[in-house]
């Protein structure tokens, strides 16, 4: 019977679910699934084409018989479970943190370096969401023009923070409309109509860990030392859809009509960019979508080739789940 053995590490949380659901749609033909999360959620069903597949820990010799693990349970599983999935000759596709700056691991955006992607030695990495999303928009732009530097904000939906933050978006909210008493467990403070302006930990130079990961993994995806990005990355009171304010230099002069082009001709990107007419990205439209969505194109003073741009996409579906279901296609599609 041709056909993958196909495990989900993970299966129970936002990342593991979405990748279960786009699964199904997919081009590989999955010869059986294999769902695991920890034993708290041990017996849980999930449907998949038709079936009922029951949710099982993780135990020593797991994933005996699997083609192609996928990793969606954070960065201490991936760590402490990828090498059995390898010693089992599995391929680990990983969405944590753990292995995206290892040198011999590729960190891999389909449409950016597949080629590394065929390079692997038994782990590619997810980039993260942000990195995924700020890369996307602004690849042909960099293609063509290349990219000195870049001042990012990022405004990221809860979805980043897990199945609890979502639940813990929707409580709050409905808590504020009959004058409740708000309850934080997963942010320290209340993110209904709040925005928080830390995302992830602490980190070096005042930074947080998600600033340095947009700042290194961009360096890395695109093969590019020079290229500097200094962000802000800050939680705000959305479901699922990250939103990007990036100011970049260019290498060299441009022309916005030909920046405007460049996006409306390349096939993951939608160009919305009428601020007239109030036709920009917003993340309401951008959920459950695959496409990134670029406007707000315009030059900026600050530097002497300088372009501003607003950049949207959904962060369970195009910055984690799609990206790494788009590099299993391409190695087995």
């Amino acid at each position: 019977m041709s056909g993958l053995n196909i495990a989900v590490v993970g299966a129970t949380g936002a990342v593991g679910r979405e990748f279960i659901a786009i699964l199904q749609k997919s081009k590989l033909e999955v010869k059986k699934l294999t769902l695991f999360a920890s034993s708290a959620s041990e017996g849980k069903e999930i449907a998949f084409l038709g079936e009922k597949i029951k949710v099982q820990p993780l135990r020593i010799g797991a994933f005996k018989g699997i083609d192609l693990a996928f990793f969606t349970a954070g960065s201490q599983i991936s760590k402490e479970w990828a090498s059995a999935a390898i010693a089992e000759n599995a391929l680990v596709i990983d969405n944590s943190s753990a292995f995206r700056m290892d040198k011999d691991i590729p960190l891999v955006v389909p449409e950016i370096n597949i080629e590394t992607a065929k390079k692997h030695k038994g782990i590619i990495a997810n980039p993260n969401c942000s990195t995924i999303i700020f890369l996307l928009g602004i690849y042909p732009i960099y293609k063509k023009y290349g990219v000195e530097r870049g001042a990012v904000a990022t405004y990221q939906a809860v979805s980043g923070a897990g199945a609890r933050a979502i639940e813990e978006l929707k409580q709050q909210l409905a808590l504020t409309m009959v004058k409740r008493k708000i309850k934080t467990e997963v942010f320290p403070h209340q993110i209904a109509h709040n925005v928080l302006a830390k995302c992830g930990e602490p980190a070096e130079r005042g930074n947080t860990t998600e600033e340095e990961k947009l700042r290194n993994e961009t360096r890395k995806i695109l093969a590019d030392e020079n290229i500097v990005i200094s962000s802000t990355c800050v939680r705000v009171p959305v479901f699922r859809a990250h939103s990007i304010a990036a100011t970049l230099e260019l290498s060299r002069e441009f022309n916005i009509d030909d920046i405007r082009k460049l996006i409306e001709d390349t096939p993951f990107l939608t160009l919305e960019d009428k601020l007239k007419s109030d036709v920009y990205p917003m993340p309401i439209n951008y959920s459950n979508k695959t496409d990134v969505g670029v406007g707000r194109i315009r030059k900026a003073e600050i530097f002497e080739n300088g372009l501003s741009l607003w950049i949207v996409g959904d962060q369970l579906l195009r910055g984690a789940a799609y990206n790494a279901l788009r590099i299993a296609e391409e190695l087995y599609g």
